[in-house]
């Protein structure tokens, strides 16, 4: 509505539907995770082809002399097949010759850093470098139990491995070097390029804008329309435990695993790791928060995990988990 042109290039997961349907003039599909060829390792071929398309539409729309907002979603790389040749040999020459999956993760990602420079390079080459914001962040922690040390967890779990990630912020107004202590979630991304935009936003939003923290060399609070910040997995991923839900009030969190019927508390000012439940300690904070998550779970409908009646206790629990993802989708349809 503010006259911006639109555009999104990779990873999409928006229920395969194509991106036009959710406002995007642009876009190269609703690409899985194999991205517009469906290939088991679309990187480093789609990390410099995103880039590419994204390069090409911010000078159309220089060209053309109209705003834009440009969203690109890395596909990322686990293995030596996700890099380049020449990254792969920078990298191993870096680890001293080694050649394992640490080393080819570190190369795909070094493909990728490599990609966002081209795309800081072709702000400064338009001359639009000092009217642009970029964001950069990720949608969850790496995967792996130990890939995120001292943080529990990653991918997969409402640990804070799982949920704490990086969100880099630049752009006209925004002193470098400046570093916020405020938590935010994505939900705050669409309110604040929206104010940044001037553009407008409709009731009912949970998420706050950033702007006044971004303005204010990192100082400064988000106003949401709920204070309380809510991670729900109804279902079964990579942790061990189960569907889990997680809830942050203040310094402490919450995590409340469905299968076990187990709480967990912590304070995150003093224990980031998770490492000191307090439930036994703090029981009236537990219960506080424990309701809390109740009730904004049940007044937004949120879906509830429930018994798998395909259960059976003789087979492996990924069999089982299986069975009951396939009976969730059933109830879905």
């Amino acid at each position: 509505q503010a006259g911006y042109a639109t555009a999104h290039f990779g990873k999409w997961h928006m229920g395969r539907k194509d991106p036009g349907l959710h406002g995007f003039d642009q876009s190269d599909g609703a690409n899985n995770n194999g991205g517009p060829e469906n290939v088991r390792n679309p990187n480093p071929k789609q990390a410099y082809a995103i880039a590419e398309k994204g390069m090409a539409f911010m000078a159309q729309q220089v060209a053309a002399e109209k705003p834009f907002y440009l969203q690109l979603s890395q596909y990322g790389g686990r293995s030596t097949q996700d890099a380049l040749p020449e990254t792969l040999r920078e990298m191993q020459n870096r680890a001293n010759g080694r050649n394992d999956r640490r080393v080819g993760e570190a190369a795909a990602n070094l493909d990728i850093d490599k990609t966002i420079g081209r795309l800081l390079d072709k702000l400064d080459a338009l001359g639009i470098a000092d009217n642009t914001y970029v964001i950069y962040t990720a949608d969850h922690g790496t995967p792996g139990r130990s890939s995120n040390v001292p943080l529990t967890l990653g991918k997969g779990s409402v640990w804070e491995g799982g949920i704490r990630v990086p969100l880099l912020v630049r752009g006209p107004g925004i002193k470098s070097g400046t570093f916020a202590y405020g938590r935010t979630t994505g939900v705050d991304l669409l309110p604040t390029i929206a104010e940044l935009a001037k553009g407008t936003m409709s009731d009912g939003m949970e998420g706050g804008s950033l702007v006044p923290i971004l303005m204010n060399q990192g100082s400064g609070e988000v106003k949401r329309s709920r204070e309380e910040l809510v991670f729900h997995f109804p279902h079964y991923d990579s942790d061990p435990a189960g569907p889990a839900s997680a809830i942050i009030l203040g310094d402490y969190k919450l995590i409340k695993f469905y299968e076990i019927n187990r709480i967990y508390l912590f304070d995150l000012s003093k224990d980031m790791g998770e490492q000191n439940d307090l439930t036994e300690a703090k029981p009236e904070v537990a219960a506080q928060l424990h309701d809390r998550l109740n009730q904004y779970l049940e007044a937004v409908g949120a879906q509830m995990p429930g018994p798998n009646p395909d259960y059976d206790p003789n087979a492996p629990a990924a069999r089982n988990n299986r069975r009951q993802g396939r009976n969730r989708r059933r109830r879905n349809r």
